[in-house]
């Protein structure tokens, strides 16, 4: 079977209707999280970026599998990334939620990433609110690799809604 490589608006709403039924907090992140805080669609997507409380990572992995999901990539604690046949790529990212809404991720050399409240937020996107990474969080979680276009791309958004 033919893999699904790009992620509509339809399927991001699909995935985050399970995520809201499942009651795990959770805060969309990537391409489609700066869309959301962009009010739209500005670009197509391989997949979608969630960030989640790590508590749940056995439970949201159990989920996603009975819904279809296969795991593809398993990077865990840092993160993982499965495929659905209709819903394409999900790239989860489990979190350790700290004390005045901080939160680290686990990173590959055994460290941790340090992130603070205020890179969490939410967006009015498609007539809803999704809790997702702030403007100022996607900044920083756009930097410290090589950028791709689509990352300038998605930069160049967060840049104006910084602007505001």
């Amino acid at each position: 079977m033919e893999k699904k490589e790009l992620v509509t608006k339809e399927n991001l709403l699909q995935v985050l209707d399970l995520l809201d039924a499942s009651g795990i907090r959770y805060w969309l992140d990537g391409g489609w999280g700066v869309d959301a805080l962009f009010g739209q669609q500005s670009r197509e997507h391989r997949d979608v970026d969630i960030d989640f409380d790590a508590v749940y990572t056995e439970k949201l992995l159990q989920l996603l599998q009975e819904q279809g999901y296969r795991l593809e990539t398993d990077w865990l604690p840092v993160r993982a990334e499965l495929h659905h046949p209709q819903l394409g790529y999900l790239d989860i990212h489990p979190f350790v939620l700290e004390e005045a809404g901080k939160a680290k991720q686990a990173d590959l050399e055994g460290g941790w990433y340090l992130f603070e409240a205020d890179y969490f937020g939410a967006a009015d996107f498609a007539g809803r609110e999704i809790p997702c990474i702030s403007p100022k969080g996607q900044k920083i979680f756009h930097s410290g690799y090589e950028l791709r276009e689509k990352d300038r791309h998605d930069l160049q958004l967060i840049e104006k809604l910084l602007e505001k």
